[in-house]
């Protein structure tokens, strides 16, 4: 259980500086300040909720999508990687268009994929100095 907390707490730091980076990833919600009373851990709650989901679809979708378009990331000597990554980010953008907290990733191209290149880097360093790898 203490492994899944810190999944989900890479996962945030992670969404955290891709948002920081890239303008085109917004990740807050003033539900979640007003709930809070205050911006810093409205904003820690946002990132560890968007974590969460982003967590979960890794673990429950992006099994499937990867043995699906196993043939093509074959083809692509692991590139189309990266593609699944950027919309596994798009399809968690999808899910929390439902809930309050607002998550969302303008272009697929460019954003997307920029974003799924730097979380995927940020969690591996994270990941390696925790001593949590994926």
């Amino acid at each position: 259980m203490l492994r899944f907390i810190v999944r989900v707490g890479i996962n945030a730091v992670a969404l955290w500086v891709a948002s920081w980076l890239l303008p085109g990833i917004e990740i807050g919600s003033e539900a979640a300040v007003e709930a809070s009373g205050n911006d810093a851990v409205g904003n820690v709650l946002s990132y560890s909720f968007v974590g969460l989901i982003f967590g979960l679809v890794n673990a429950l979708v992006r099994p499937i999508v990867s043995l699906l378009s196993l043939p093509l990331t074959i083809l692509t000597l692991g590139l189309f990687t990266i593609i699944i990554n950027a919309a596994m980010l798009m399809l968690t953008s999808w899910l929390t268009s439902f809930t309050p907290i607002g998550f969302t990733v303008n272009d697929f191209f460019w954003t997307a994929i920029l974003g799924a290149i730097i979380i995927s880097l940020v969690s591996m360093v994270v990941g390696a100095v925790t001593g949590t790898k994926r």
